[in-house]
């Protein structure tokens, strides 16, 4: 009898709607990944940032733009990214208790995000966001969603970081979840996503989380039909690793097609 492959026994694993979300422990998350700034989210920050302004001094948006930022967990800094350009910005996440969280924290968030904004703050644009405090209060709101449900072409900037490939273990999930990303954003939208290359699952307090494997060449697979001038930066280790069970991580910046 001959035996499924690695990919199909991986693919047949633990779906997105099998995962315990309404458990995952905010707290344990943000103290472990945010609580201080790693070396690779400076990289990646840093990355973003420089796309975004070349983005926008090449091409000035016509009026300030809609953003999203997809399945943002305890995670500010893609918000962050969106501030000079935006006149509003959705958080979509789908944990009952990041919700809660995202809803307390944007409306004054807390000192260690200061951190972060700093990196921004090295170009212009985001450095006349004088008030980032309060200009993410005043712009940003909190939906409660599954991503697989997100409404297309709703928005005309977006950021989506370690979402795809955190949902569960099937290849076609993955690309399911990049593909209803791209399809949120109007035509011509830049965007940026994130992804943690080869994941094996991550814990989360006393709670596993699936992941799939992705790798460089299945991100661009999954973006180039979709996207131009599409940019793919893999990040390897720059100091210690976040957790065991990843390889790196990948970043992808472009315009919707």
């Amino acid at each position: 009898m001959e035996q499924p492959s690695a990919e199909a026994e991986y693919a047949s694993g633990i779906s997105n709607s099998d995962a315990p979300w309404d458990l995952f422990d905010s707290r344990a998350y943000l103290d472990h990944n945010y609580q201080d700034l790693r070396q690779d989210d400076r990289q990646i920050i840093m990355a973003v940032r420089d796309y975004f302004c070349e983005h926008f001094r090449h091409r000035q948006p016509a009026g300030k733009l809609s953003g999203i930022d997809v399945g943002s967990g305890t995670n500010l800094y893609p918000s962050l990214s969106l501030l000079p350009w935006c006149s509003d910005i959705t958080l979509y996440e789908r944990s009952a208790g990041n919700v809660v969280w995202l809803e307390r924290e944007i409306q004054h968030y807390s000192s260690n995000w200061d951190r972060f904004w700093q990196l921004f703050t090295d170009r212009e644009p985001y450095r006349r966001v004088g008030d980032p405090r309060g200009r993410l209060s005043g712009l940003a709101t909190v939906e409660k969603g599954d991503l697989f449900d997100l409404r297309p072409g709703g928005w005309s900037i977006g950021t989506m970081f370690f979402v795809a490939e955190s949902l569960s273990t099937a290849r076609t999930e993955f690309e399911e979840a990049l593909a209803k990303f791209i399809a949120a954003l109007t035509p011509g939208a830049p965007f940026a996503a994130a992804f943690m290359e080869n994941s094996e699952g991550y814990r989360v307090g006393d709670l596993e989380f699936p992941a799939y494997p992705v790798e460089e060449p299945q991100v661009r697979d999954c973006l180039a039909p979709r996207t131009d001038d599409l940019v793919i930066t893999r990040l390897g280790f720059p100091g210690e690793p976040l957790r065991d069970g990843y390889t790196g991580m990948i970043l992808a910046c472009g315009v919707t097609s």
